[in-house]
C-alpha cells in the first residue's frame, strides 16, 4: 500500500512523527507536509507565488518533504509532482486538538484528506482531542489499523472519513463509533493586545460551543464519551431537502417579469 502522509501542524510535530511510524508498518509511507504550521488553514491553495518543496531531514535521516503551503497545495504537490506512482490512501494527521462538528470547515487536517476526494483519491483524516496528545504513542498504531481496513473494504467515491480520538490511553477507550458531524459554532472574542511600540491587535479566543451536545449520534458526543468517532463525509455540501423546497418558490419569474 502507497501512502501520501500529511498534516496542519507542520512537518516537525509529534503527530506526524508517531503516524508515519505507524504507517511504516503497514505500507509505503511519503511524507509531504507543510513547512510551517497551517492550523485552522481550512481548505485553501496557494495561486499567487509559486511553491517550494525542500528535503526534510530527523536525526539525519531522511524524513520527508516540506512545502511552504497549506495542507491542500501538500496533497496537490504530493500526488501530482512528488510520488512516482499514485498513492492508494492520503492520511492526514495525527492533528493535535480535535476535529469535530463544524471545526472541520476549519480543519487543514480534515481540508487535506478531502483534497484527495476532490483528485480522485481517498482520504483520511485522524485527530486527537488535545494540544498535548498525551496517548498519542498508544493511539498512532490504532491509526494504523484503521487505515488498513478502509484500505481492504474501499472507501466511496467523493468522501472522505474523518476520525477523532480522545486523549486517553488505548485501554479505557469505549470502542469506535459510526458518528455524524455534529453541530457546533465559535463563541468568539477578540483579546486586544499591543505590541513592544504600542500598535494595537486582537487576538481571536473563544470557546466552541456545542449546538447537539446530547445527540448520541454525533462525532462530538462520541468523543467526549471517551469513544472513537467515524464520521463519513461527502464534497457535495447540496441540501437536496431545501433544493426541492425552493423548485417551488418559482425563482424563474424574476427574469420573466423583469424581461
Amino acid at each position: 500500500m502507497k501512502i501520501l502522509l500529511t498534516n496542519d501542524d507542520g512537518i516537525d510535530s509529534l503527530g506526524i512523527i508517531t503516524l508515519k511510524a505507524a504507517l511504516s508498518g503497514i505500507g509505503d509511507v511519503t511524507v509531504v507536509a507543510p513547512l510551517f504550521e497551517q492550523s485552522a488553514a481550512g481548505h485553501g491553495i496557494t495561486i499567487k507565488r509559486a511553491l517550494r518543496i525542500v528535503k526534510y531531514y530527523k536525526d539525519d535521516q531522511f524524513f520527508g518533504f516540506a512545502v511552504d503551503g497549506t495542507p491542500a497545495d501538500c496533497v496537490k504537490l504530493g500526488i501530482n509532482t512528488i510520488m512516482r506512482t499514485p498513492p492508494d490512501l492520503v492520511v492526514s494527521g495525527i492533528n493535535h486538538g480535535s476535529n469535530t462538528a463544524t471545526n472541520i470547515i476549519y480543519s487543514g487536517t480534515v481540508s487535506a484528506a478531502r483534497e484527495a476526494a476532490i483528485l480522485g483519491h481517498h482520504g483520511i483524516a485522524f485527530s486527537i482531542n488535545s494540544r498535548e496528545a498525551a496517548n498519542i504513542d498508544t493511539l498512532a498504531p490504532i491509526c494504523a489499523k484503521i487505515t488498513k481496513k478502509f484500505y481492504e473494504t474501499g472507501i466511496r467515491d467523493g468522501l472522505t472519513i474523518n476520525v477523532n480520538f480522545p486523549d486517553i490511553p488505548a485501554s479505557k477507550i469505549k470502542g469506535i463509533l459510526l458518528t455524524r458531524q455534529g453541530n457546533s459554532r465559535f463563541e468568539d472574542e477578540y483579546e486586544l493586545r499591543f505590541d513592544h511600540i504600542g500598535r494595537e491587535s486582537h487576538q481571536l479566543t473563544g470557546i466552541l460551543a456545542d449546538l447537539d451536545a446530547h445527540d448520541a449520534k454525533t462525532d462530538h458526543y462520541a468523543l467526549m464519551n471517551n469513544y472513537i468517532s467515524v464520521t463519513p463525509i461527502k464534497l457535495d455540501l447540496t441540501d437536496y431537502d431545501y433544493l426541492h423546497e425552493l423548485e417551488k418558490n418559482n425563482l424563474g419569474e424574476i427574469i420573466s417579469q423583469s424581461n
